[in-house]
C-alpha cells in the first residue's frame, strides 16, 4: 500500500511539471544527506530547479506569496510603487508577467491578477515552493519565457489538525491565520484555512504628505479536500476559495467619502474581490504504476474595481483552466513520456479612464493545446527533458513551443545543466503596469494592427546553463555554483518611460531586446546549525527604445545577497533559539527620463547604490508554540523623492512610480504560532 501513495503522490508531481520533482517520495528524490535543509538544490533533478520548504518560510515575516523571497538568492524582490506596498519579484532580471507563477501546477497569477495576485496567498498555506529557472515544462503551457514558481500548498492528509498565527508590525499591519484540519476517514481529509490582515492607521515616515502604506483589509478563506483510496489507485482533491481585498492610499488628508473623484487630495482606492474552484482527479493503473492519467480544472472570478485620482481602472476576468495528461514508460522506466491537452478561456472585462484613453478593452482569450513531453534518465550521471506542443489561440493564432532540459554529472556532486525554449504571451499592458496609473502620464499605444490592444504577440527564446559542485571545506559541507542565462526577444511589448515624463509609451519591439544574467553562489555550514549563504548577481538588460537603446529601467545590473542561519541545539525542553540575518546590496539603476521636469521633480540618470538588512530571532518554547521578532530594513534607507511632484498632484509632472528603494524606512514585527498536533 505504501508503495501505491507512493505512486498516486508522483502522479501529481507530474503534473506539476514533467521535470522538477520535489517532494521526497517522487521518483526522482531530492536526495538529502543528513539533516534536512530549508533550501534545497538536487543532483539528480533534470531542470535547474531550488526547493523552498515551509521552514524557510518562517524566516522572515512572510505574510503572504510576495513576501516569501527575502531569503531565497534566486528572487529579486523590489517594490512596485510609492503608494500600494507591493512588492514585485524578477527572475533572470524580468518582472513576474515573464514568470508562469503556479498553483499546484495550475497557472494562478496571470491577466487581471499580475499586480496584486501574489499576495493573495497568506504564507502560513504554503508547504513548499519550486523555483524554476529557466523555461519551464510544456506540460504546463506555453506562456512561460524566464522561468516558473510553483507553490504547494499544506495537504488535508499530512496537515495537523490545528495551527494558529498572529502577526503585528510597526507599520500597523496585523495579522492572523488559523487552519483547521480533520480527517473523517482513512480515505477523505479536509482543511479550513482562515486569514485576515489589517492595516487601519496612517503613516507618513518621510513627510511628503502620503501614506507609506495603504490602509487595508483582506479576508481570504479555503476550503480543501482529499481523497485517496491506494487500493484502487485513485487520488483526488477539491478546493474553495474566496477572497477579498480593500486598499486605500494616496494623500494623508485623504477621505474617500469626501475627496474621491476630486482634486482637494489625492487618493486612490484598490478592491477586488475573488472566487476560485479547483479540482484534480488521478488514477494509477493498478498492474502498470508506472502509468497513470490525471485531470486537472480550475475556474476562478477576479473583479477588480480601483481608481487612482482622476484615473479609472476597472478589469473582470472570468477564467476556465483545464489539463488531461497521460504518463507512461517506453520499454522501460528508463523513458518516460507525458502528454496531454490543454483548454484556456479567458473572459476579460476591462476599462481605461485617462488622458488619452476612456473606452472598454472587453475581449475573449480561448486556446486548446496538445503536448508530448519525452524524458530520459540512465538513473546514475545523465538525464533529458525533450518537449513540445501546439496551440491554437482565437488571437495568437496556431504555434509550436519547443523546449528542453538536460543534466548531466561529469563527477561526484558536480552537475551540469542546461536548457533552452521558447516562450510566447499576450501582454495585459494596463493590468501589468497599473503603478503607472498612479501617476500623471499620458497613456499612447502606437501600434493598431495587433490583436492584442493593437500589439503583436510577446516571442522570446531563453537559453541557460548552470554548474553546482559540493565539496568539503576543512572538513564541512559547502557548495558553490554559477548560472548564465540569456533572454532573446523577438517581439515585445514595449513599455517606454524614456520619451518624456509625462508619458508612457506602448509599442512593439523595432530593433532588440535582450536580457543576460549571471549568478555565482557560495554556500557554508562552517559548523553544526550554521549556514550560510552568499550570492552575487550580474544583470544586463537592454532594449531598442524609440529615443535610443537604454537599460531596462529600476533594474540593478550589479547585486550582492548575503544569508546567515543559525540554530541551537533543542534541549530537553523542547526549548530552542532561531537566528538569521539577510543583507542585500544593490547597485546603482537606470531611472525614467525626467530630465524636463522642473528642477525640484528631476532625478538623476542613475539611482546611487544602497544596502538592506532583515533579521529575524525565534524561541520555540515547545513543539507546539513559538514567538518571533525581527526587523526589515534595518538600516533605515529610504528613496529621496519617492513621489514627483508630491506638492502638486494633480499636475503635470506627479509620478509615484519610480522607486528603487524602500519608501518607509525600519519597520519591526513580532508574533507567535501555536499548533494542535
Amino acid at each position: 500500500m505504501h508503495y501505491r501513495i507512493t505512486v498516486l503522490l508522483l502522479l501529481f508531481s507530474m503534473l506539476a511539471t514533467a521535470q522538477e520533482e520535489v517532494k521526497p517520495d517522487t521518483i526522482q528524490s531530492v536526495k538529502i544527506e543528513g539533516s534536512r535543509k530549508s533550501l534545497r538544490k538536487s543532483t539528480t533533478v533534470t531542470a535547474n530547479t531550488m526547493v523552498m520548504t515551509s521552514r524557510e518560510l518562517l524566516k522572515a515575516a512572510c505574510c503572504n506569496l510576495a513576501e516569501s523571497f527575502e531569503t531565497n538568492p534566486s528572487i529579486d524582490v523590489n517594490f512596485a510603487d510609492a503608494l500600494t506596498g507591493t512588492k514585485q519579484i524578477k527572475m533572470l532580471g524580468l518582472t513576474s508577467p515573464y514568470l508562469m507563477v503556479t498553483e499546484e501546477n495550475i497557472p494562478s497569477v496571470r491577466g487581471a491578477s499580475q499586480a496584486y495576485g501574489m499576495t493573495f496567498t497568506p504564507g502560513t498555506w504554503v508547504e513548499s515552493i519550486q523555483v524554476t529557472k529557466g523555461a519551464g515544462s510544456v506540460v504546463n503551457g506555453f506562456e512561460s519565457i524566464s522561468g516558473q514558481i510553483n507553490t504547494e500548498l499544506l495537504k488535508p492528509m499530512n496537515d495537523i489538525p490545528f495551527f494558529l498565527n498572529m502577526y503585528g508590525s510597526t507599520d500597523s499591519r496585523f495579522e492572523a491565520n488559523v487552519h483547521a484540519n480533520q480527517k473523517l476517514s482513512d480515505k477523505w481529509a479536509t482543511s479550513l484555512f482562515l486569514h485576515t490582515n489589517a492595516r487601519l492607521s496612517k503613516k507618513d515616515m518621510n513627510h511628503d504628505h502620503f501614506l507609506d502604506n495603504p490602509l487595508g483589509k483582506q479576508v481570504n478563506v479555503m476550503n480543501r479536500w482529499q481523497y485517496a483510496d491506494p487500493e484502487k489507485g485513485w487520488v483526488s482533491f477539491i478546493n474553495l476559495r474566496y477572497m477579498n481585498d480593500e486598499k486605500q492610499t494616496g494623500m494623508v488628508e485623504f477621505d474617500p467619502d469626501q475627496h474621491k473623484f476630486s482634486t482637494h487630495h489625492w487618493g486612490s482606492e484598490i478592491n477586488t474581490e475573488r472566487f476560485d474552484i479547483s479540482t484534480k482527479i488521478g488514477y494509477v493503473f493498478p498492474d502498470a504504476p508506472y502509468q497513470s492519467i490525471g485531470f486537472q480544472n480550475a475556474f476562478s472570478s477576479h473583479d477588480q474595481d480601483s481608481y487612482f485620482g482622476l484615473n479609472v481602472y476597472d478589469i473582470r476576468q472570468q477564467s476556465y483552466y483545464s489539463n488531461l495528461i497521460f504518463n507512461s514508460i517506453i520499454n522501460n522506466t528508463m523513458h518516460k513520456f507525458a502528454t496531454g491537452l490543454n483548454f484556456t478561456y479567458d473572459r476579460y472585462e476591462e476599462f481605461v479612464g485617462v488622458p488619452n484613453i476612456n473606452r472598454d478593452f472587453d475581449r475573449i482569450d480561448n486556446s486548446i493545446g496538445a503536448f508530448f513531453e519525452y524524458t530520459y534518465d540512465n538513473n546514475d550521471n545523465f538525464s533529458l527533458i525533450a518537449g513540445g506542443r501546439v496551440d491554437n489561440h482565437n488571437r495568437l493564432g496556431t504555434f509550436v513551443t519547443p523546449r528542453l532540459h538536460l543534466r548531466y554529472n561529469p563527477w561526484e556532486k558536480g552537475t551540469f545543466r542546461a536548457s533552452a525554449g521558447r516562450g510566447k504571451r499576450s501582454a495585459n499592458i494596463f493590468a501589468e503596469n497599473q503603478q503607472l496609473f498612479a501617476s500623471s502620464r499620458v497613456f499612447d499605444v502606437l501600434n493598431t494592427k495587433g490583436k492584442i490592444y493593437g500589439l503583436d504577440a510577446e516571442i522570446a527564446w531563453n537559453y541557460g546553463i548552470s554548474f553546482s559542485q559540493q565539496f568539503l571545506l576543512f572538513g564541512k559541507n559547502a557548495d558553490a555554483g554559477f548560472d548564465l542565462y540569456r533572454t532573446d526577444f523577438q517581439n515585445q511589448a514595449v513599455v517606454d518611460l524614456y520619451a518624456s515624463p509625462q508619458q508612457a509609451l506602448f509599442y512593439n519591439l523595432d530593433g532588440k531586446s535582450f536580457a543576460n544574467s549571471f549568478q555565482l553562489d557560495f554556500n557554508y555550514e562552517p559548523i553544526k546549525h550554521l549556514n550560510l549563504r552568499t550570492a552575487y548577481k550580474y544583470y544586463d538588460i537592454q532594449t531598442d527604445y524609440l529615443s535610443g537603446t537604454y537599460q531596462r529601467p529600476l533594474q540593478a545590473k550589479h547585486r550582492f545577497f548575503a544569508n546567515a542561519e543559525f540554530a541551537t541545539h533543542i534541549d530537553d525542553k523542547g526549548h530552542r533559539w532561531k537566528f538569521d540575518f539577510t543583507y542585500n546590496w544593490m547597485g546603482a539603476q537606470q531611472l525614467p527620463y525626467t530630465a524636463t521636469n522642473p528642477e525640484s521633480d528631476r532625478l538623476p540618470e542613475f539611482s546611487g547604490a544602497f544596502s538592506l538588512m532583515n533579521a529575524q530571532i525565534t524561541r520555540t518554547f515547545s513543539s507546539t508554540f513559538e514567538m518571533y521578532i525581527g526587523g526589515e530594513n534595518i538600516g533605515n534607507y529610504k528613496q529621496d523623492k519617492a513621489i514627483l511632484g508630491a506638492e502638486d498632484p494633480f499636475g503635470n509632472t506627479f509620478d509615484s512610480s519610480i522607486v528603487y528603494a524602500p519608501v518607509f524606512g525600519q519597520m519591526y514585527y513580532a508574533g507567535l504560532r501555536f499548533k494542535i498536533k
